[in-house]
């Protein structure tokens, strides 16, 4: 099983970045899949997920309306599209899926 997060990187306040994780290894058209995000000294937190049909999402409070998950099951890619980035958004994120995590990609929002 992998989870393979890209496409972190640093950008300014205001600004997009899209997080793509690439998968293999288990049924991932029927999967829950998820973001979270950790930043420094602090719990891990939920930023997104979406069910195995992309029918339901569901975002963490600081996110909505700001950040976007979505997923290609042919693909078995799930995809985290985060745009207005704001300093407080800065950490590691990680994708999910049953209590299996990839090793992240670091967001890093500053000016």
């Amino acid at each position: 099983i992998q989870l393979v997060e890209s496409g972190g990187g640093s950008t300014q306040p205001g600004g997009s970045l899209r997080l793509t994780c690439t998968t293999s290894g288990f049924m991932f058209s029927t999967s829950v899949m998820s973001w979270h995000r950790q930043a420094p000294g602090k719990a891990r937190e939920l930023v997104a997920m979406i069910n195995s049909l992309s029918t339901f999402t569901q975002y963490g409070n600081s996110v909505k309306g700001r950040f976007t998950i979505s997923r290609d099951n042919a693909k078995k890619i799930v995809y985290l599209q985060m745009n207005s980035l704001i300093p407080e958004d800065t950490g590691v994120y990680y994708c999910g899926t049953n209590g299996l995590w990839g090793q992240g990609t670091q967001v890093t929002v500053s000016s």
